[in-house]
């Protein structure tokens, strides 16, 4: 089990956890409710562009942080 005791951390699952819920809204998938990943994502980071642009810039972004 893994322990997220700092903001830093949190943040990091926070990012990765977007880019995993942006990729399922390329395939199709929905949020039940409340803002999608992708809405968040370019909200958040100003990409433009359709579901697969915005998950390759973001994904690119996170490889540069050392998240993906």
């Amino acid at each position: 089990m893994m322990v997220l005791n700092s903001p830093t951390k949190i943040e990091a699952f926070r990012l990765c956890t977007l880019l995993k819920g942006l990729k399922l809204e390329t395939m199709g998938m929905k949020m039940s409710r409340g803002a999608s990943c992708y809405q968040i994502v370019k909200e958040d980071f100003g990409f433009k562009g359709n579901k697969q642009k915005v998950y390759e810039q973001f994904k690119e972004l996170l490889k540069k942080e050392g998240l993906a």
